[in-house]
C-alpha cells in the first residue's frame, strides 16, 4: 500500500471525523440521556421504546401471544388474495423486513449484551423481543391502513410518514401530524446512509478481512474494491424497487438464517450435556441481584442501542417495508408482523447468546477466562469455533449476507423517507440510490466512529416522532383489529383452502 496514500485517506478520515463530532456528540447526548439506575446509567430513550411496548402489549390484549397462529396462517399465504392492491406477498414483505432487521446486532450486540450481564441477559433480551411484538403489531396495521397507492402503476408508498400525517390529520392534528412526518423521515433517511449501509458495508468488510489473512490479507489496503463489489450488488437489486428487493430477500432470508441457526445447533448437539446448565445459567442469571440489573444494562441497554438494530420495535422502519403487501386488509398484515421481532430476538438473538453460554464463554456472572480478551463479534466468533474449526468462515459469509440484507431493505426505507420530503420523481429517486451506493464504497474505507454515533441516533430519534404517533393512534388500531376480528368469526374473511 502507498504510505502517501495511506496518510492522505487518514487525514480524510480525521477531517471527516473532526467536522461531524461536535454534531454527533450533541445529538447522541441527547437521544440516548441516560439517568443513573442502580450503580449504572439507562438511557431514558430504552425506557421510552420498553414502556411503548409494555403499553401496546396490555392494551390489545396480549397479541404477540393469542395472535402468533394467525400469523403464521397470514405468512403461508392462507388469507392472500393477488388482486388486492399492493406489491408484494406477505412473506415477501415479512423477509423484507426481517432483512432490515437481521444484522450485526444479532452477531455482535448479543455478545456484548451477555458479556456486561451475564447469562441473565438473555432472559431479559427475550422479554424485551417478545414485548416488542406488540409494537410491531401496532405500527405495520397503521402503515398498511394509511398508505398511498399510486395508480395505475399500483406502487405503494407508505410507513410513518404516511399515517403520522394522514392519521393525525384525520384526528384534527394536520401540523403536528406533518411536523412528526417531516422529522422521522430527516432521521430515517440519516439511518439509512449511516447504520443500515456504511455500518454494514465496514463491519462485513473487517470481517472479510479477518478471514482472509488480516494485514497480509490482498484485500488490505484495498477496501474500496471490497466495496466497489457490494455496491455493485446492491445496485442490482435496488434498482428494481420493493419488488426486486422482496425477491431477493425472500429466498435470501431462509438461507441465511438456515445457515446461522444451523451452525448453532451443531454447536448445541455437541455440548447436549450442558444444555440443562445453560438454562440454568440463563434463569438464575436473570433474577439474581447482579442478574437483574446486569441483565437490564446488557439486554436493553446495549442490545437496544446495538443488538437491537436487530428488533427495531416502535422505531417505524419495518411498517414501511410491510406497506406494500397486497392485502385490503391492514391488521392482517399487522399480525405477520408480529413473527419479525421473534425471528430475529426471540430465535436468532438467542441462538448467539444460547452458544456462548453453552461453550463455557460466559457464564451468570459475565465472561469467563476462557473468553480472554475476545469481545463482540469476536467472542461469537470463539464460541462458535470451539466447537466448529471452521466456523470462523461461516460467520464472515454470515456477516456479509446478514450486512447485504440490511443494506437493501435500508435503502428502500431512505429511499421512502427522501422520496416524501423531495417527490418522487426518476431524478429524485435516482439521485437518492446513487448517493446510497458511493457511501457503500465510502463505509468500507473509512473509520465510523462518530458516523455511527450519529447513524444510531438517527435511528433511535425515528421512535421519539413515532411513538408519539402509535399513542395517539392506537384507538384507530384498536377499531381495525375489532373489524377485523369479527369478519374472522362471520367468515367474511375466509382462509383459503390448502
Amino acid at each position: 500500500m502507498n504510505p502517501t496514500g495511506a496518510l492522505a485517506t487518514a487525514s480524510l478520515d480525521e477531517r471527516i471525523s473532526a467536522a461531524i463530532q461536535p454534531f454527533s456528540d450533541a445529538i447522541a447526548g441527547f437521544i440516548f440521556f441516560s439517568v443513573p439506575v442502580a450503580g449504572t446509567t439507562f438511557p431514558l430513550i430504552v425506557g421510552w421504546l420498553i414502556l411503548a411496548a409494555t403499553v401496546f402489549t396490555f392494551y390489545f390484549r396480549f397479541i404477540q401471544i393469542r395472535g402468533f397462529r394467525h400469523a403464521i396462517d397470514v405468512v403461508r399465504g392462507r388469507y392472500s388474495d393477488k388482486t388486492k392492491p399492493g406489491e408484494v406477498s406477505p412473506f415477501q414483505a415479512l423477509t423484507a423486513a426481517v432483512s432490515g432487521t437481521v444484522g450485526l446486532g444479532n452477531i455482535a450486540g448479543v455478545a456484548v449484551a451477555v458479556a456486561i450481564g451475564g447469562a441473565g441477559a438473555t432472559f431479559w433480551m427475550i422479554l424485551a423481543g417478545l414485548l416488542g411484538m406488540a409494537s410491531k403489531f401496532t405500527e405495520v396495521t397503521l402503515g398498511v391502513k394509511y398508505r398511498d397507492i399510486k395508480q395505475p402503476a399500483g406502487t405503494v408508498a407508505g410507513g410513518p410518514m404516511r399515517y403520522l400525517s394522514k392519521g393525525l390529520a384525520e384526528q384534527g392534528r394536520p401540523r403536528l401530524g406533518k411536523f412528526l412526518a417531516v422529522f422521522f423521515a430527516i432521521c430515517c433517511i440519516g439511518g439509512s446512509i449511516g447504520g443500515g449501509n456504511m455500518f454494514q458495508a465496514n463491519q462485513s468488510f473487517q470481517q472479510v478481512l479477518g478471514v482472509t489473512g488480516g494485514v497480509d490479507s490482498p484485500l488490505a489496503g484495498n477496501a474500496w474494491v471490497f466495496g466497489l463489489v457490494m455496491a455493485v450488488l446492491v445496485g442490482l437489486v435496488i434498482i428494481g424497487g420493493i419488488r426486486s428487493i422482496a425477491t431477493v430477500t425472500s429466498k435470501l432470508v431462509p438461507t441465511m438464517a438456515l445457515i446461522y441457526v444451523g451452525a448453532g445447533l451443531i454447536v448445541l448437539a455437541v455440548h447436549a450435556d450442558q444444555i440443562l446448565w445453560a438454562f440454568g445459567q440463563i434463569f438464575a442469571g436473570a433474577f439474581s441481584a447482579e442478574g437483574v440489573t446486569g441483565g437490564v444494562v446488557g439486554a436493553l441497554i446495549q442490545g437496544f442501542r446495538r443488538a437491537t438494530f436487530s428488533n427495531e420495535a416502535g422505531i417505524g422502519s419495518a411498517a414501511i417495508a410491510h406497506s406494500a403487501v397486497r392485502t385490503d386488509q391492514p391488521v392482517s398484515q399487522g399480525f405477520a408482523a408480529l413473527l419479525e421481532p421473534f425471528i430475529d430476538t426471540v430465535v436468532i438473538c438467542t441462538m448467539t447468546a444460547l452458544v456462548i453460554i453453552i461453550t463455557g464463554h460466559v457464564n451468570m456472572g459475565g465472561v469467563t477466562e476462557l473468553a480472554g480478551e475476545a469481545r463482540g463479534v469476536a467472542l461469537t466468533s470463539v464460541a462458535f469455533g470451539s466447537a466448529i474449526a471452521w466456523f470462523p468462515y461461516v460467520l464472515a459469509l454470515c456477516v456479509v449476507l446478514f450486512a447485504f440484507s440490511t443494506m437493501i431493505t435500508w435503502s428502500y426505507y431512505g429511499l421512502q423517507a427522501w422520496t416524501y420530503l423531495l417527490g418522487d420523481s426518476m431524478v429524485s429517486t435516482m439521485a437518492y440510490k446513487f448517493m446510497f451506493l458511493t457511501f457503500v464504497v465510502i463505509g468500507t474505507t473509512m473509520g465510523l466512529g462518530p458516523v455511527i454515533d450519529f447513524s444510531d441516533s438517527m435511528i433511535f430519534a425515528m421512535s421519539l416522532a413515532n411513538i408519539v404517533g402509535l399513542y395517539m393512534l392506537m384507538p384507530v388500531v384498536r377499531t381495525e383489529l375489532l373489524r377485523y376480528e369479527h369478519g374472522l368469526r362471520s367468515g367474511e374473511i375466509r382462509m383459503l383452502a390448502a
